[in-house]
């Protein structure tokens, strides 16, 4: 399941849980929620770190090729 798909699935089961009184549900709701908003902010980090990667590996092309045209130069 995706992250947000478990997020609504847990809003879901917590409501149901709360019209019924049942607390199994009710913990099993929250643990899905928590779990797919947990999964959503790990997707989130993932994402922005490979951003970071992606600049680094520009930046490290960039040197490269300054470098070789230095080189070529001499």
């Amino acid at each position: 399941m995706s992250a947000k798909s478990d997020q609504i699935k847990g809003h879901a089961e917590e409501a149901a849980a709360i019209l019924t009184g049942d607390k199994d549900l009710e913990s099993k709701g929250k643990t899905d929620r928590r779990t797919g908003e947990a999964e959503d902010k790990f997707d989130h980090a993932k994402d922005k770190a490979d951003e970071v990667i992606d600049a680094i590996k520009d930046k490290v092309d960039e040197a490269v090729d300054k470098t070789k045209d230095a080189m070529r130069r001499h």
